[in-house]
């Protein structure tokens, strides 16, 4: 009862940073020439705040939990740390997804074109804010 009770808590409090991190997601679609969509979610894959027209967001959460879980495994049997951005391309373009503190992870659709050194700066910077504003929320959550 009281893991649901923190875990409510938790939730209410990530909500309320969704207008900020919507905000931060926006910033990176208008830095970043050809990027389609952005979500940052959290790393059990819960919609903190998404930015995308041609996909569903919850879908593209799940499997980016997913992911992020494999990304995890292969890293720690390779001896090369914790994770930090995982990159997929397909031949319209990428998906790339990128730690966003301990809590949270942040995922861009990118079409073929995309400077894609210039998409990891970028999106390693909003990756950063985002995990700033999750931590700030999951502080504000232990501290109510």
């Amino acid at each position: 009862m009281r893991r649901t009770l923190r875990q409510r808590t938790e939730r209410k409090h990530l909500m309320a940073a969704e207008p900020e991190v919507l905000e931060e997601l926006r910033r990176l679609r208008a830095r970043v020439a050809h990027v389609t969509g952005a979500l940052a979610a959290t790393s059990d894959g819960l919609v903190l705040a998404h930015d995308t027209a041609a996909v569903e967001p919850e879908g593209v959460a799940a499997l980016t939990a997913a992911a992020l879980g494999v990304a995890r495994s292969m890293a720690d049997a390779t001896g090369r740390g914790a994770f930090r951005e995982l990159l997929v391309r397909g031949e319209d373009g990428y998906v790339a997804t990128y730690a966003a503190g301990p809590a949270a992870v942040l995922t861009v659709l990118a079409g073929g074109r995309t400077n894609v050194g210039r998409l990891h700066l970028e999106a390693r910077r909003s990756g950063a804010r985002v995990g700033e504003l999750v931590s700030g929320a999951l502080g504000r959550a232990e501290q109510g």
